[in-house]
């Protein structure tokens, strides 16, 4: 019997819709069944860059906010650049879609504050132009803000290539029947004909503070550090999944004593750690975290439920097992991690 999934837990889904179907469609769909509100949203993303010196571009790109009539968020559904096979890159885009791009972080957050993702691409940049008193260049289909001494800004532009399409279902924390939740989410999504893309993953976002303790973020450590085959196996990871990576060595070696928090921290430091890696620890080793969750990256993509659920609910159990303080053991067998798992489940009231 599969245990039931207990945690306050958040899910991204990522999906594909068909052609002439995008992650827009799914919005109203899903807030006309509810009879609740979508509001566009900005994401925030990057992708490698093409221009010679510039590693990447930062980009905003546009997602919705669904609500229910009370106003309580039922999910948000966004763009994923991992998600290419089976797109047309040559397709031309598609009137109101756009994006709006940037090479500093700083610039992007403030580009967010003063464009409307629900606009149109010739006003996108008008409220930062007004900022910085430098008039939008337009060439072509590309619009253009540079400073007086002609640096660009930004840049929008329209998104081509079938961008509409990939959509990440990002859901609020959901802290009971999580089945049910995700079903009115993914039940509409297949009558629209979405699909698991070829490199989809789930991801899960669990409370992040219970992590923070030296012993339970040296164990987290330890789980995905010495069991990472093993869980890529009994998880049946997607290996067409992109951002994915063993973590980084300095942090794994800070495990093998018992590390104190700030030697976790330096040692992430060291091996410039980021969120893309199997599990994402960044916002347990900041003082100001974004989004204070532990998130795990590595469930296959998956448009039903029930395997989301019961996926989620061994790795709930094998974060229980975490929270113990005697040290997580290396390994490298699923019977072993089973064991750790069922040791969890015993132990439970």
């Amino acid at each position: 019997m599969t245990p039931r999934l207990r945690r306050r837990t958040g899910f991204e889904i990522e999906l594909m819709a068909p052609p002439g179907v995008s992650r827009r469609t799914l919005a109203m769909d899903l807030a006309g069944r509810c009879g609740g509100s979508v509001r566009p949203v900005w994401h925030h993303d990057s992708e490698p860059s093409l221009v010679p010196g510039l590693g990447r571009f930062l980009h905003l790109t546009q997602g919705f906010e669904v609500r229910r009539p009370d106003g309580t968020p039922l999910c948000t559904l966004v763009d994923d650049i991992t998600l290419l096979a089976g797109l047309d890159p040559k397709a031309p885009p598609l009137p109101g879609w756009f994006r709006v791009l940037t090479d500093d972080s700083r610039l992007l957050r403030l580009l967010a504050r003063h464009s409307d993702p629900g606009g149109t691409i010739g006003t996108a940049l008008d409220g930062v132009a007004a900022l910085w008193g430098s008039p939008v260049q337009r060439h072509g289909i590309v619009y253009r803000l540079n400073d007086a001494a002609d640096a660009t800004i930004a840049l929008a532009a329209p998104l081509g290539g079938e961008r509409e399409r990939p959509c990440e279902i990002v859901t609020p924390p959901l802290t009971g029947d999580h089945s049910a939740a995700l079903e009115e989410l993914l039940a509409p999504a297949r009558e629209l004909g979405f699909t698991v893309p070829h490199e989809a993953a789930v991801h899960l976002h669990v409370d992040g503070g219970p992590f923070r303790a030296p012993h339970a973020l040296a164990n987290l450590i330890r789980l995905f550090a010495y069991w990472r085959e093993p869980l890529r196996e009994v998880l049946r990871t997607n290996p067409a999944c992109r951002r994915l990576a063993p973590l980084p060595g300095p942090l794994v070696e800070a495990v093998q004593g018992i590390p104190s928090y700030e030697g976790l921290r330096a040692a992430a430091t060291a091996g410039e750690l980021t969120k893309y890696f199997d599990v994402n620890l960044t916002q347990l080793l900041t003082d100001t975290p974004v989004r204070d969750t532990v998130e795990i990256r590595i469930l296959p993509g998956a448009i039903s439920a029930g395997p989301i659920v019961d996926q989620a609910a061994l790795v709930e159990l094998l974060l229980d097992r975490c929270l113990d303080p005697a040290p997580i053991p290396p390994g490298n067998d699923v019977e072993g991690l089973l064991e750790l798992a069922a040791e969890a489940l015993a132990a439970r009231p």
